[in-house]
C-alpha cells in the first residue's frame, strides 16, 4: 500500500497530520478504524493526515479523547486554525518549540513568550473592539501565547535572548495593574539562568541596525530559521545565506543595547514611576 510521505516541517497542518498518523500507527489502527472510533470517515482522517483538510476544534478534541493524548492534539490544532496570524508565523511557532536558541527583537508590544495572561487579553480585546479580529480569533491567539510559553519549559531549556525596543515598556496596555504585572514578568524573566534581556533605548538613534520585529532560531542541528514581519506581512526564512546577515544585525543590536543589569534597573524605575 502506497502512503504519502509527510513533512512536518512544511506547515502546522503537516505537523498535525504527521503526529496524528504516528499516534494511529502506534496503536495499529487503520484510518477507517480511527474514523469509526471518532465518528467520521476514514477518508476524513486521510485528508487531515495529508494536510488536505484542517483539523477543527471538535475533530482534534475527539482525536485526543480516542487516542488518550490529553489535550495535545487540540492545542496543536490551534496553530493550524490561526488564520488571522501573518503568513509564516504558525510555521515559525512549530520551529520555536524545538529550537536550541531563540533570539527576539520586538517593537511596540511585548513578545508573546513574555506576555502575562492579562496583557495578552488586553491586547486582543482591543483588536476585537476595532474589528481587526473576531472573538474566536482572539481566543485562539491568547491560547497560542500560552502554548508557546509552555513549550519553553522543555528539557533541555532553550537559551532565550530578548531585545525590546524602549517603546515596548512605555506603551500602556490595559490598566496600570496590567502594565505593572507585565514589567514584573520581565524582571522575573531576566533572572532565569537561560535568558538574557536587554532594552534598545531611543537614544540609540541611527545606531540601531534593526527597525522591525525579528525572530531568529538556532535549531538543535545548528541550522538557522528567521521570521520577520511588518504590519501586513510575515516572512519565514530557512536559507542560511539569508538568515546569517540578520543574525549579524541582531548581534550588532545586542552590542549597542543597554546591558541586562541596566535594563532591569530601568524596568524597576518604570515600576516606581521614577524613570
Amino acid at each position: 500500500m502506497n502512503r504519502k510521505e509527510l513533512d512536518p516541517e512544511k506547515s502546522p497542518g503537516a505537523a498535525f497530520g504527521q503526529r496524528l498518523r504516528a499516534l494511529r500507527d502506534d496503536r495499529g489502527w487503520t484510518q477507517d478504524e480511527l474514523g469509526e472510533r471518532m465518528g467520521c470517515s476514514g477518508s476524513h482522517i486521510s485528508a487531515v493526515e495529508t494536510g488536505r483538510r484542517s483539523p477543527t476544534h471538535r475533530f482534534a478534541a475527539s482525536a485526543d479523547r480516542v487516542l488518550g493524548t490529553g489535550d495535545r492534539l487540540e492545542r496543536q490544532s490551534r496553530a493550524v486554525r490561526s488564520t488571522e496570524l501573518l503568513e509564516g508565523f504558525p510555521e515559525y511557532v512549530t520551529h520555536e518549540a524545538r529550537a536550541a536558541e531563540i533570539r527576539l527583537y520586538e517593537v511596540g508590544v511585548m513578545p508573546g513568550i513574555l506576555q502575562t495572561p492579562q496583557y495578552a487579553t488586553a491586547l486582543n480585546e482591543r483588536a476585537v473592539e476595532r474589528g481587526a479580529s473576531t472573538a474566536e480569533q482572539a481566543e485562539e491567539r491568547i491560547s497560542l501565547v500560552a502554548g508557546r510559553q509552555a513549550a519553553l519549559l522543555r528539557t533541555p531549556l532553550p537559551l532565550v535572548f530578548v531585545v525590546l525596543d524602549e517603546s515596548c515598556l512605555l506603551r500602556p496596555v490595559g490598566d496600570p495593574d496590567t502594565m505593572d504585572a507585565q514589567l514584573a514578568r520581565l524582571i522575573d524573566f531576566a533572572a532565569l539562568p537561560n535568558t538574557v534581556l536587554q532594552i534598545a533605548r531611543f537614544a540609540m538613534g541611527d545606531r540601531r541596525p534593526l527597525s522591525l520585529p525579528l525572530y531568529i532560531l538556532t535549531m538543535q542541528n545548528r541550522s538557522l530559521v528567521s521570521y520577520a514581519e511588518s504590519a501586513q506581512r510575515g516572512q519565514l526564512e530557512r536559507d542560511s545565506g539569508s538568515v546569517v546577515p540578520l543574525l549579524t544585525a541582531y548581534h550588532q543590536l545586542q552590542a549597542e543595547a543597554t546591558s541586562q543589569a541596566e535594563s532591569v534597573a530601568l524596568i524597576h524605575q518604570l515600576r516606581k514611576g521614577t524613570s
